[in-house]
């Protein structure tokens, strides 16, 4: 309440100010945007490796795995990566597609990653054929958890669709 009188009282030049002297960066606004890059595209990318060694493939190693309906779950894993991902990249109901991304996350890192350790980089060897690297660690699936987490908690920014829609309904 006390908050609410100070903030309409105090004009928005020296809020911003204050705010700027508090560290929020003028800038802070346009952080969302390579955020939405990299996710969106590492997501989407995900997707296409699924599709270009063949979603059988994936669709074994789920089996292996114990994952119901494998050849299902292949398929929803993929087209959730390749359309989830490319609506993070344009900043589309980035809230409603996190879900689903962030449930892939957690069953990557639940099912495969976690025996692994933290640590993505796990470097055995270094052969005349180039470095030889160990299992992978739940490391960068933890990264994308928070990445989507910022996004939905931080907003996606300037030059999204959520912004164009938002300022319609205006």
């Amino acid at each position: 309440m006390i908050t609410e009188k100070l903030s309409s009282a105090v004009p928005a030049e020296i809020r911003m100010t204050v705010a700027q002297s508090w560290g929020r960066s003028a800038l802070a606004r346009w952080a969302p945007i390579p955020l939405r890059l990299v996710v969106g595209y590492g997501f989407m990318e995900h997707g296409v490796a699924k599709i270009a060694r063949g979603p059988d493939a994936f669709a074994a190693i789920l089996q292996a795995l114990g994952v119901p309906a494998p050849h299902l779950m292949a398929w929803v894993s993929i087209l959730t990566e390749l359309l989830g991902g490319f609506a993070v990249l344009v900043g589309a109901f980035v809230t409603l597609v996190s879900v689903p991304l962030a449930a892939l996350m957690l069953v990557a890192i639940f099912t495969v990653h976690l025996p692994n350790g933290f640590s993505s980089v796990k470097l055995i060897a270094v052969t005349a054929a180039g470095p030889q690297f160990g299992p992978v660690g739940y490391e960068v699936s933890l990264l994308y958890l928070v990445c989507l987490a910022a996004l939905v908690l931080g907003g996606v920014g300037p030059f999204s669709l959520d912004a164009l829609l938002q300022k319609r309904k205006l």
